[in-house]
């Protein structure tokens, strides 16, 4: 019941309550990106969702233009030289996040799931063995339990884990207590980087 009806009715009565705040702030984002460096306020990228379907997040540009194509590709490190002024500061406060609202909005996302993987990385939607594929079986989220609970500090396969354990686990006490501690992490701007995809 919860998370078949009332978690995508919080999702959206939540995103009614967000957009207010989040027009002025996103446009002021967009300026200081567009300020800083060449190339799109946005940045998007095809990734894994339900069911290993396809679908485009979007995330507000953090580093230079065609940064994919340069040095370590879609892996980023504190101290990437491809990181902008600007784009640093929206890493460590995860405002990089913020037009993933479309996302949800669209239906794609919703505010609390497992993290949507790149289709390449770090397996294709094959090659997960039956357990991980559990993750998929539920929309993907904003922030989630692996992101709470140790963020980029995490190998893959223990991220997997956590993911796996919520959608086993899901409910709406567990939404409130992993936007909690996501919220605690932001502040305390713990576990930023790690050999990551952006």
């Amino acid at each position: 019941m919860y998370q078949k009806f009332v978690k995508r009715l919080l999702d959206l009565v939540l995103l009614i309550f967000l957009m207010i705040p989040l027009l002025p702030i996103g446009t002021i984002i967009g300026l200081l990106i567009k300020l800083d460096s060449k190339g799109s306020v946005f940045f998007k990228q095809k990734r894994l969702g339900k069911y290993g379907n396809q679908f485009e997040v979007f995330k507000f540009r953090t580093m230079v233009q065609n940064a994919e194509k340069l040095g370590t590709g879609i892996f980023t490190k504190d101290e990437d030289p491809r990181i902008t002024k600007i784009g640093n500061i929206l890493r460590k406060t995860s405002l990089d996040e913020l037009p993933q609202v479309i996302n949800v909005f669209k239906g794609d996302m919703s505010f609390i799931g497992p993290r949507p993987p790149v289709p390449y990385h770090p397996y294709k939607y094959e090659n997960y063995n039956k357990i991980q594929k559990l993750r998929f079986s539920v929309k993907p989220g904003v922030t989630g339990m692996a992101q709470a609970y140790g963020r980029n500090t995490l190998t893959w396969d223990k991220r997997i884990e956590y993911d796996v354990i919520y959608v086993e686990n899901i409910s709406l006490f567990l939404d409130i207590k992993i936007l909690l501690k996501t919220i605690k992490s932001i502040i305390r701007k713990e576990n930023i980087y790690r050999e990551s995809g952006k």
